[in-house]
């Protein structure tokens, strides 16, 4: 009768020691063992060296400095302090850099991890192309079942990396507009002026209007009387906006000289004059109010009405210059104060 050798499994060579004497654990140390060592240990290495970097990096866009750019205005005690004189920007920058930080270092981690690990398997002796397979159809699988939030990450990705808007902005996100409130990676918190705070996927954002980026623009338009003045409207705009500009708070807000666009719109009883002003981020809303006042003002001195209101600045105009003692002609009591 015929007999089959049978051999019991036996582990990977170098894994587990054969000779149990000093020199032979030291002949097995030196192998497998040692470079499980050197593997962790360099990864490590690499892991520290990079999260390092990464946060030496977002630091520098967190403080406002330029990490290659060594001189100049930054290296200044006023230059540093001019960087970080505005809140929002301040703020701004802090977002993007916090969330930078954080997806590059949970990046890096996974990425010399993984490697290290199927280093460590592959010293072992185990044949680790199963698990490559099965690391590609899992990342198949979740790429077709997680495509929005993929596509929420890689959008809040680019988003932060071109500065598309940051916290303290107001923009105009299609579904709600209001202030920015808070950016991460998969959604964008916006407060609108009702107070209500507004959640929205970043790829769900297929366009989006900054209102408080680089300059703005404060637009005043005034509907005068059909038969006034053109050309004394005008200078009075000019004044009103001169007025607005000599304001020592928001006169430095304003960017260049105001233009007055002439005659934007005709109708039966108006004439439409525009007042455009460019002006500091987020300071287009103050300038309009404070040019409307001004606005306002002028017009009553110079004693042109707005339309529809000639007979009333006219009743308005004899009751403030009446005298003293002059029977009342019933004009008083239609004016409003």
């Amino acid at each position: 009768m015929m007999r089959f050798a049978t051999s019991s499994p036996s582990p990977s060579p170098g894994v587990v020691p054969t000779d149990a004497t000093p020199h032979g654990l030291w002949q097995w140390f030196i192998g497998v063992p040692l470079n499980i060592v050197l593997i962790v240990v360099i990864s490590s290495l690499i892991l520290v060296a990079l999260r390092r970097t990464i946060r030496t990096i977002t630091g520098h866009v967190a403080d406002g400095k330029p990490l290659l750019a060594r001189t100049g205005l930054q290296d200044t005690g006023v230059g540093s302090a001019l960087l970080r004189a505005d809140p929002l920007a301040s703020a701004r920058r802090s977002q993007r850099a916090r969330t930078l930080d954080s997806v590059l270092r949970s990046c890096a981690t996974i990425l010399v991890g993984g490697i290290a690990l199927f280093l460590v398997l592959d010293a072992l002796g185990v044949n680790i192309a199963p698990f490559i397979a099965s690391a590609g159809i899992v990342g198949v699988a979740l790429g077709f079942g997680a495509q929005s939030l993929v596509k929420d990450f890689l959008t809040g990705t680019f988003m932060l990396l071109e500065d598309q808007y940051g916290v303290g902005d107001v923009i105009d996100a299609g579904p709600a507009n209001g202030t920015v409130e808070a950016v991460t990676l998969r959604v964008t918190k916006i407060r609108d002026a009702d107070g209500t705070l507004w959640y929205i996927p970043n790829g769900s954002m297929l366009r989006v209007g900054n209102k408080t980026q680089g300059w703005a623009t404060a637009v005043v338009e005034v509907d005068v009387d059909y038969f006034a003045n053109i050309d004394e409207v005008r200078s009075l705009l000019e004044e009103a906006a001169a007025s607005v500009a000599a304001d020592p708070d928001l006169g430095p807000e304003l960017q260049g000289e105001p233009t007055i666009t002439g005659i934007e719109k005709l109708s039966a009883d108006a004439v439409t004059m525009r007042l455009k002003v460019r002006t500091s981020p987020a300071k287009q809303w103050e300038v309009a109010r404070a040019l409307r006042v001004a606005t306002r003002g002028v017009l009553e001195q110079a004693g042109v009405p707005l339309a529809g209101q000639h007979d009333r600045m006219s009743a308005y105009v004899a009751a403030r210059t009446a005298e003293p003692g002059e029977p009342d002609d019933g004009l008083h009591e239609t004016v409003e104060p």
